[in-house]
C-alpha cells in the first residue's frame, strides 16, 4: 500500500491548464491491459457511490460502456492499443465532457477516488504510479469546466 499523503493535488485557477507531466508508460508493463481496465473498474465502482455519482450512469450497461471508453482511453494513452482512437476519434477529452459541469470540487472528488484506487497498487513500482498521479493530477483540470459550485455543496474537503 502507498502512503496515500503521496498523492497530493494541484489546485490551479479555473481555466489554467498545464502540461508538465506525461504518464511513464512503461505503467503499462505492470498493469497490461487487464490491469488497466480494473483500475478504471474500481475508480468507477467508487465514483458511483460518491457525492458526485449524479454525472456518471447508474449502475448497468451505460456504466458499462463508461467504463469501457474511459478503459479504452487510459489503455492507449500509457502505450496500448489504440482503441479509443478506433471507436471514438481522436480523444477531444474537454470538449467530450462539456455536458457534463465538472467543478473544482467536482474534480477533487474524481481525483480521491483516484487516489484511494492507486494507493492500493502494490504489483506496480511506487515511483511509477506517483508519476501516473502527477499525470492524473495535472490532466484532470483539463476537465473542469464550471467553477461554479460551493464546496459545502459536494460537502468534500481535503
Amino acid at each position: 500500500m502507498i502512503d496515500i499523503s503521496l498523492f497530493t493535488i494541484t489546485e490551479l485557477p479555473f481555466g489554467e491548464r498545464r502540461t508538465n507531466f506525461k504518464p511513464d508508460i512503461s505503467i503499462y508493463n505492470y498493469l497490461k491491459e487487464d490491469g488497466v481496465r480494473q483500475m478504471v473498474n474500481d475508480h468507477y465502482e467508487l465514483l458511483v457511490e460518491s457525492n458526485i455519482k449524479e454525472i456518471f450512469p447508474p449502475k448497468g450497461e451505460l456504466l458499462e460502456g463508461a467504463k469501457k471508453r474511459s478503459a479504452d482511453f487510459f489503455v492507449q494513452r500509457l502505450g496500448g492499443p489504440e482503441y479509443y482512437k478506433m471507436s471514438r476519434g481522436n480523444p477531444m477529452l474537454a470538449s467530450r465532457h462539456l455536458p457534463f459541469k465538472i467543478t473544482p470540487k467536482t474534480r477533487l472528488v474524481w481525483l480521491d477516488c483516484y487516489r484511494q484506487v492507486l494507493s492500493e497498487m502494490d504489483t506496480v513500482p511506487e515511483e511509477l504510479v506517483l508519476n501516473f498521479w502527477r499525470w492524473l493530477d495535472e490532466f484532470s483540470n483539463w476537465m473542469v469546466n464550471d467553477h461554479d459550485q460551493p464546496a459545502f455543496k459536494l460537502g468534500f474537503s481535503i
